[in-house]
């Protein structure tokens, strides 16, 4: 069972998961000569590499776990979490811990291994978000999950360790650190302000110009006025809802479409780079409702965290978020 830690320092929990060291990596895969490389789990044929599914999209009629599918939520087989235990604390003082009671699942998104996010079409990417909006509901009905945590790693360099197109869900029984941070931020400004952070930032961003990279009836994509990495991009809803499980299919299927097209974009500018794509929303608890608001965080990946960053926790970036929104655009430079 893995096992759930929490730094004394500065109340961060981490999760200690020894068999992930077990998963399996395809990037800059050689085999000796005259082997042959190994298959890829996530490819059509290869269904019992992977646990049971519990979600697909595949024609009526065709049989659970075959191969005649569009999209497959499997659960993780080297997972950080599992579901078996109860998320109870142990130990005090500097020493706490829990056991890691939670859920860790993969979202193969496309049967074709070559097929990256921007290359499929805007409507399946809208099947797959509603795939993830209505596995993080069920989730949340879990009275031991307070938070579920959607990301994309892809490429190697982003922390992916298979290269075909997948996402992770991952349920926790905690908050994370930086989570609440940012709830922490959004309650802050309600009550200083009496409005939501995130709409505000909306309407000042659209106002000034210098940093919105698409507009849409919906969303909007913002270059991030601090960005960690250059290029980071936020998407955030118009209508204001602090969990991504209440986004309608109307506005899943823009925000399709807007992924497509960003990644698009950002894959012409920067030459297919590795990026981390996550999503943020409120925990199961109520009393965020009126002060956060959920959103997408897009960070491409061509520049390392250094001893700086990981020792300050201070991130510099050498492009500028107003030039990043230009280029993205498409009205600056390369």
């Amino acid at each position: 069972m893995p096992e759930m830690r929490r730094d004394p320092v500065n109340g961060r929990w981490v999760i200690i998961a020894p068999d992930r060291a077990d998963r399996p990596h395809d990037f800059h895969h050689r085999p000796a000569e005259g082997n042959a490389a190994p298959p890829c789990p996530f490819c059509p044929g290869n269904e019992t590499e992977t646990p049971p599914e519990i979600i697909a999209l595949r024609p009526a009629g065709s049989p659970a776990d075959g191969p005649d599918w569009r999209a497959r939520l499997v659960p993780n087989r080297y997972p950080a979490l599992r579901l078996e235990g109860e998320a109870a604390e142990n130990g005090g003082g500097l020493r706490r811990r829990m056991p890691a009671a939670g859920s860790h699942e993969v979202l193969i998104e496309t049967p074709n291994h070559e097929e990256g996010l921007a290359e499929m079409s805007a409507g399946h990417i809208a099947d797959m978000l509603r795939i993830c909006r209505n596995r993080c509901s069920a989730l949340l009905d879990d009275p031991r999950i307070r938070h579920v945590m959607l990301f994309k790693n892809h490429g190697a360099r982003a922390g992916a360790s298979l290269s075909h197109s997948h996402s992770q869900i991952v349920a926790l029984p905690v908050v994370p650190k930086h989570v609440l941070e940012e709830l922490t931020g959004a309650v802050r400004h309600q009550r200083e302000t009496g409005r939501c952070l995130y709409c505000r930032m909306i309407e000042e961003e659209e106002r000034l110009g210098e940093r919105v990279v698409q507009q849409r009836e919906r969303f909007a994509a913002l270059a991030a006025f601090a960005p960690r990495k250059p290029y980071e991009t936020w998407i955030i809803p118009r209508r204001h809802e602090a969990r991504f499980e209440t986004a309608t299919d109307d506005e899943l299927h823009e925000l399709g479409g807007l992924l497509k097209s960003l990644l698009g974009r950002m894959n012409d500018l920067l030459h297919r780079p590795p990026f981390n794509l996550v999503l943020h929303s409120a925990p199961r608890e109520d009393g965020h409702r009126e002060s956060f608001h959920w959103h997408l965080e897009l960070l491409p990946e061509f520049t390392w965290i250094a001893g700086f960053e990981w020792g300050a926790g201070v991130y510099i970036s050498h492009v500028s978020p107003e030039r990043a929104a230009a280029q993205l655009r498409g009205g600056g430079q390369s």
